[in-house]
């Protein structure tokens, strides 16, 4: 299992982008990879507090493609301390052994130069994705948390 540390300036305060880090709605949108779109079952943002989200293939992408008709996953929130830190532990639901396995993603929000960073840590990425390929949907997944959190329309 391997680890992807990403981070990104986000010209928002901690508050809006720890909301967009623990809102369903925004959930919806930004954990979601380029040509998928997502159905959130479960989703209890709590220290305990467990979420199970199923990401298919958007009726508009390439046939092509390949990428999987749909994904699901599950977990739980470890730690939630507002505006600082979310920690969360995940698998995905597969028969595939190179994709399984707990996977702890860890979000640390700080203040910088009139808005915050955003460091993520992705601790058990499964040998089935490589490093590049998970760095590039983390880049995609910040692009989208930033501009939720910059235009502030976060539930």
């Amino acid at each position: 299992m391997a680890t992807t540390r990403i981070g990104t300036h986000i010209n928002a305060p901690r508050g809006t982008v720890y909301r967009v880090l623990v809102d369903i709605e925004a959930i919806r949108v930004w954990m979601v990879p380029e040509g998928m779109v997502s159905e959130v079952h479960r989703f209890e943002p709590e220290e305990g507090g467990v979420f199970s989200i199923t990401i298919a293939r958007a009726e508009t992408a390439d046939a092509e493609t390949p990428v999987p008709l749909h994904r699901a996953y599950y977990g739980r929130f470890l730690t939630l301390v507002p505006d600082e830190r979310v920690m969360e532990s995940l698998e995905f639901v597969t028969d595939m052994p190179d994709m399984a396995g707990e996977q702890t993603i860890t979000f640390v929000l700080t203040d910088a130069d009139g808005g915050t960073d955003l460091e993520v840590l992705h601790e058990g990425v499964p040998p089935g994705m490589t490093l590049a390929a998970n760095d590039v949907r983390w880049q995609y997944a910040l692009g989208k948390i930033a501009a939720l959190a910059e235009r502030g329309t976060v539930g």
